[in-house]
């Protein structure tokens, strides 16, 4: 990628942070004639992580994008998405997820993070997005209807920057003095090829299966058509609730996961022992802009992964701000940015507020045990598989 130096026009748009949010941002803003610049810390573009799950609410904007097709090609459409009880691996529900897809006007999609992001990066440049790497922004300076951003390299001014720099977001700091908020539970993650199991006619290729348990669970899923196995193992550190400084650790995991069914842990033999993924979100804010800043993605609502939504409501960020910059540029000459960003804010907070307060809820929800495990269970097993009323209101938007 080009270094900032080397580029001479400044932007309308600078997208700082050049994950899943910022990509889809930049693309977004492309598509409607938006000049932007992405710049992203890292020395390369790229993804860490697993697997993905792309509800219709996400995947309504990558078919509006034209990207659904790859998407689909690069993924898997799983069949159902199942909810087994982690301690005796009793099937509980399911969702028909071709169902979910007529229900909603479109599929429910699984893949790999790196893989969705390689297609954002790919329409980004084929758009015109200029991408620099090795770009630290230091500060954003505010004044007289513009922004400048510092970083290690010229200052750059434009007409708006998007804050896309994640959980830990460092502009966020400008509107809020919040801090991440440990939920004491950690990922351990693995997503390996099929041929790396000796036990892969045991796995479901064809389904999202959820494993819940007493303060633990259990995700799997194919990626890749098929030919690689995604598995991501949830529990809450003793450790972590004790305040210690170190926790999560592979024995924690272990221990956590001791009473499950055999087919549990026999998943936790192929997860990655070497890294582990805590799990943080942030109390909802209602200020998300400062001027001509204004925060996207993870770094507006960071959230807790239970619903599967992170991603997604990323995108849907990308959406709303591309819709009102095209409303408010026809006919005009130039974009009104503080209608634009203040219009954005009051559309988006609502709503991902209300998602993160629900994922923080699904996840009591999942790892509830005792009595109140039977509880769930049964109401579990009482509900309609046709019954959709409680996911409307989040892939029907």
């Amino acid at each position: 990628m080009a270094a900032a130096r080397a580029l001479v026009r400044d932007p309308e748009v600078v997208v700082v942070g050049g994950g899943i949010a910022g990509l889809g941002s930049a693309l977004g803003l492309a598509r409607v004639g938006v000049r932007v610049r992405v710049l992203e810390r890292a020395q390369a573009f790229g993804e860490v992580g697993a697997g993905l799950q792309m509800a219709p609410n996400a995947t309504r904007i990558l078919d509006r994008w034209g990207l659904l097709d790859e998407v689909i090609d690069q993924g898997v459409l799983p069949r159902r998405l199942v909810m087994k009880d982690a301690l005796d691996g009793a099937e509980l529900t399911h969702l028909d997820l071709a169902e979910v897809g007529r229900r909603y006007g479109a599929p429910y999609v699984v893949i790999h993070r790196s893989d969705l992001h390689r297609i954002l990066l790919a329409e980004c440049v084929r758009l015109g997005v200029e991408l620099v790497t090795g770009a630290d922004v230091e500060a954003v300076d505010l004044a007289d209807g513009e922004a400048t951003v510092r970083s290690v390299d010229n200052p750059v001014r434009t007409a708006a920057v998007l804050a896309a720099d994640g959980l830990d977001s460092r502009l966020r700091q400008r509107l809020s003095a919040d801090r991440p908020v440990n939920s004491t539970y950690v990922a351990y993650r693995g997503a390996r090829p099929l041929e790396e199991f000796d036990d892969r006619d045991d796995l479901d290729l064809t389904d999202v299966v959820v494993y819940v348990g007493p303060r633990c669970h259990l995700v799997q899923y194919p990626l890749r058509g098929g030919t690689m196995f995604n598995q991501v193992a949830v529990f809450q550190s003793a450790a972590a609730l004790a305040g210690a400084d170190t926790w999560g650790t592979p024995e924690e995991l272990d221990g956590a996961f001791a009473d499950t069914a055999p087919q549990v842990q026999a998943a936790l033999r192929h997860l990655w022992r070497d890294r582990r993924w805590p799990m943080f979100d942030r109390e909802p804010i209602g200020t998300w802009v400062d001027g001509r800043l204004a925060l996207v993605g993870d770094a507006a609502h960071p959230m807790l992964q239970y619903l599967a939504q992170g991603a997604c409501q990323a995108l849907e960020d990308a959406v709303a701000l591309a819709d009102l910059v095209e409303d408010r540029a026809t006919g005009q000459a130039a974009v009104d940015w503080d209608h634009v960003l203040t219009n954005y804010a009051a559309a988006r907070a609502g709503r991902t507020a209300e998602v993160q307060r629900t994922a923080r809820a699904w996840g009591e929800f999942w790892h509830c045990h005792g009595e109140e495990r039977e509880q769930r269970n049964a109401l579990l097993r009482e509900r309609s598989v046709d019954d959709f009323s409680r996911i409307d209101w989040l892939y029907g938007r």
